[in-house]
């Protein structure tokens, strides 16, 4: 694991020195006056799986909302970059037709629209025409028996009655369709079994793609087991304080967040406000690690 000062190759076939698909930089972000994100640093690019992992109220889903632009996320300095362009004042709906999309940990109920409805009307909106029905359909179609969703579920209203496992069916199968270049998975693993999350992770596994990044969000390691990232980082009060790879979620499962708090404290020069980087813009090879890395033996 390394300590967030220390820049870290993404190891993938992406040319490091093209724009990333994602660059945060030194984001603040307020929630009713109070700061919830306190400086966080990001690079995601094309290809990618980025892991967020941490305590509750770390930050994480404050991330995932001021990145879709939720009115109540307001970003009081630091920069989002899509693709190249700023959108931290731009509206969640041109977000989305940019290529972001965010499957919710809690997705809401719209009862009186079915699913079927739901999705075209979503994807007609994003991809900024009216499908045909038969063409929607048969994508649709398609998708659903990838997800194992059965024929029965298009007509049920949205998230009405729904299960745990189904919401979150749905919420695959919304990705699926959106097709977006960056799918951001805010805890999709809570209250999964395990054959829902096995289904689940292959749907997201099914996402991943040369042109597509994924950034998951999660407590645990278990979604990890079933879906790889090439890159795992911790959240603790609001900032990144540390990255690796997927060993260090297994370190996280075994030994606690508490060890990368104990670690920091040991070793000076952590700074959580250093710039943390999945993929490096500036190195053909790997850093080596800093004195300060953590976990590093």
């Amino acid at each position: 694991m390394t300590s967030p000062n220390t820049n870290t190759n993404s190891g993938s076939n992406s040319d490091s020195s093209a724009i990333p698909l994602l660059e945060i930089v030194d984001l603040h972000v307020n929630v009713e006056d109070k700061e919830i994100l306190k400086g966080v640093n990001l690079t995601i690019r094309a290809g990618e799986i980025h892991a967020i992992m941490g305590r509750n109220g770390s930050g994480k889903s404050t991330l995932s909302y001021a990145l879709m632009g939720h009115p109540r996320y307001k970003v009081t300095s630091g920069k989002m970059l899509y693709k190249g362009e700023d959108i931290s004042e731009m509206s969640p709906d041109k977000r989305a037709k940019l290529g972001l999309a965010l499957a919710f940990q809690y997705p809401v109920s719209i009862p009186g629209v079915s699913v079927s409805n739901f999705l075209r009307k979503t994807v007609n909106a994003v991809r900024g025409r009216d499908i045909p029905v038969k063409e929607f359909r048969l994508e649709l179609k398609a998708l659903m028996a990838k997800l194992g969703v059965k024929d029965e579920f298009l007509s049920r209203y949205v998230n009405d009655g729904f299960s745990g496992g189904e919401k979150k069916r749905l919420e695959i199968l919304q990705l699926s369709m959106l097709n977006p270049s960056l799918a951001i998975l805010d805890e999709t693993d809570s209250g999964l079994d395990i054959d829902a999350l096995k289904t689940v992770s292959e749907g997201v596994n099914a996402l991943s793609k040369a042109d597509t990044a994924i950034l998951l969000i999660t407590h645990y390691q278990r979604m990890l087991n079933y879906v790889q990232p090439q890159f795992v980082h911790v959240f603790q009060d609001g900032k990144i304080v540390a990255s690796g790879g997927s060993e260090l979620a297994l370190e996280l499962e075994d030994r606690g967040y508490e060890w990368v708090t104990s670690e920091m404290q040991e070793t000076p020069g952590t700074g959580p406000n250093a710039k943390t980087s999945g993929s490096s813009s500036n190195s053909s090879s790997s850093s080596s690690p800093s004195p300060a890395a953590v976990g590093a033996k």
